[in-house]
């Protein structure tokens, strides 16, 4: 691969490391391009962003090919991941601590696999107060940690597919297929209230992006590798 090649274009399959934002994962790549050819400047983006404690696929785009993005941003999304019952935290996730406890003896698989039913086609769903839909000027996570509220509009999303994969109360795993705007968070925190229980997300994965899959993509130190820089 060249510089020039770069330039005029690429799509890189990036698997995401844990606890990495995706601009981390972009500023990496284009950095050790930069170095790798002697570059100036070369533009990088991403196609979709996944949360630090999401691992898997994340598309990028080099170059001319940048333009290209919103194309791969409005295509269907596969993740898998666990959904932990019984507690809920501010953001939906790991990143904050449980704030509230709910029972679970009354939850079983049957309960579960008809409670998923209600989210499978086009719903209304409320991203999470921690996240980087912008209100007012200001990214709504920057309004959550510092402990004040905002009113958050829901929105129409797809749920094409929606099936667990294994029950191990408290946990959970499942497996989504997914429109653009997809809040997977949101979802483990409304399945957890359709339960009459609580819920959030602890792992994530994204496995495909269209017809991307994560299996084919490669990790930043083997993009490097390959890149053959020092």
């Amino acid at each position: 691969m060249t510089a020039q090649d770069y330039l005029d274009g690429k799509v890189l399959l990036i698997d995401k490391p844990l606890g990495w934002t995706s601009f981390q994962a972009v500023n990496k790549v284009r950095w050790h391009i930069k170095k790798k050819f002697g570059l100036k400047k070369i533009k990088v983006g991403h196609a979709g962003t996944l949360d630090p404690l999401a691992t898997g696929l994340l598309i990028l785009c080099t170059g001319k090919q940048t333009k290209d993005i919103s194309r791969y941003q409005g295509l269907v999304k596969e993740y898998t991941g666990t959904f932990t019952l019984g507690a809920t935290t501010p953001s939906y996730d790991l990143e904050t601590e449980v704030d509230e406890i709910f029972p679970t003896d009354h939850i079983t698989r049957e309960l579960l696999e008809q409670s998923i039913q209600q989210f499978i086609g086009e719903i209304d769903q409320k991203p999470p107060l921690f996240s980087a839909i912008k209100k007012d000027g200001k990214r709504l996570y920057e309004i959550a940690r510092k402990g004040k509220t905002a009113e958050i509009s829901s929105r129409k999303i797809t749920i094409y597919e929606f099936e667990i994969t294994e029950v191990s109360l408290p946990h959970v795993t499942f497996r989504v297929v997914c429109s653009k705007g997809t809040y997977i968070r949101s979802l483990a925190y409304d399945v957890g209230k359709s339960l009459q229980s609580g819920a959030y997300l602890s792992a994530l994965c994204r496995t495909k992006i269209g017809d991307f899959e994560v299996e084919k993509a490669q990790s930043i130190e083997q993009f490097i590798e390959n890149l053959g820089v020092a």
